[in-house]
């Protein structure tokens, strides 16, 4: 492919006009590719937040019920709210007088009943997050990692003149480093 390129002289402009086509391509249909790596990536993600969870050794019969009840809350309130314009609709004099009995309920109690709900379940749901293991990461690298036997005064790779890609400015400046301090008179 590549001499062929340079035989016919086009390649960069080639190179550049098929991936400006890929660009536009891209605009109106996803990369099936790309798509299915996010997608094997979330479903990784995914197994190991599940593996997580219910991986965990078994505790006792208490911390069980505990789980299932902390469980509960959203889909009972969800429920609940449901069943209630239920039952408005269905038996509206009923429900109001419910909702009287409600009302006079003072206000510091339901203040009481949602700090001892709240601090319960917050508690338990923050005894679990200090206590959760995070699966370690695998980080792809390209550059091997330093070895703990490098001189630490030797100049490093792309620290040197050189190694600013022809940038004047930042060579004026690491000749200015090096330079030895001058006192003026």
């Amino acid at each position: 492919m590549g001499m062929i390129d340079r035989f016919i002289g086009m390649g960069s402009a080639a190179q550049t006009i098929s991936n400006a086509a890929t660009n536009v391509t891209e605009i109106f249909r996803e990369n099936a590719t790309r798509r299915m790596e996010l997608d094997e990536e979330a479903y990784g993600q995914a197994i190991t937040q599940l593996s997580a969870e219910f991986g965990a050794a078994r505790r006792g019969w208490f911390d069980d019920l505990m789980n299932g009840m902390n469980r509960l809350p959203r889909p009972l309130l969800t429920l609940g709210t449901i069943g209630l314009f239920i039952y408005a609709m269905v038996e509206p004099i009923g429900f109001s007088n419910r909702m009287a009995g409600l009302q006079t309920v003072p206000e510091p109690l339901w203040w009481l009943l949602g700090a001892i709900v709240s601090f319960y379940f917050g508690a338990r749901e923050a005894h679990y997050f200090r206590n959760r293991t995070f699966p370690q990461r695998i980080e792809k690298s390209v550059l091997p990692a330093p070895s703990a036997a490098a001189d630490p005064s030797a100049p490093s790779a792309g620290v040197g003149e050189e190694g600013f890609g022809g940038n004047a400015a930042l060579q004026d400046w690491l000749s200015e480093r090096r330079a030895p301090a001058t006192e003026p008179t």
